[in-house]
């Protein structure tokens, strides 16, 4: 199943489990999300990744070493771990979980909802 990008969104998001997470700051996929006062329940997971990298200031702050290690397997507060979705109105979105601190006041991170994407056509002759 192919499919390209229909609309770059990125605005914060809420999401929901139905049963409880054991690492907020490496979250498997939500049950659920609400965008706009509306509730999406997800249906299916179609793809799913993280990315370690290190951008900017951040990158430079390591010996190459620990830069391998880190975005291999992550550090605290950097990454994100990104999920490729359908919801029952049948749409697929990007969503994904960052893990950069906001503030003092929030270390958790926050949720995003990158994107909506559409099916590729597929032309017969």
């Amino acid at each position: 199943m192919s499919t390209q990008p229909a609309g770059f969104i990125g605005e914060l998001i809420a999401v929901a489990y139905d049963t409880p997470q054991v690492r907020e700051k490496s979250p498997t996929c939500p049950n659920r999300f609400f965008w706009r006062g509306k509730c999406f329940e997800i249906l299916e997971v179609l793809e799913e990744w993280s990315d370690f990298s290190r951008h900017g200031k951040m990158s430079r702050n390591m010996r190459p070493a620990h830069l391998t290690r880190a975005a291999r397997d992550g550090s605290w507060g950097v990454g994100r771990f990104y999920f490729r979705v359908r919801v029952q109105t049948e749409q697929i979105f990007e969503i994904y979980y960052d893990r950069a601190p906001e503030d003092v006041e929030n270390r958790k991170g926050n949720w995003f909802l990158f994107g909506e994407r559409k099916f590729n056509k597929v032309f017969e002759n």
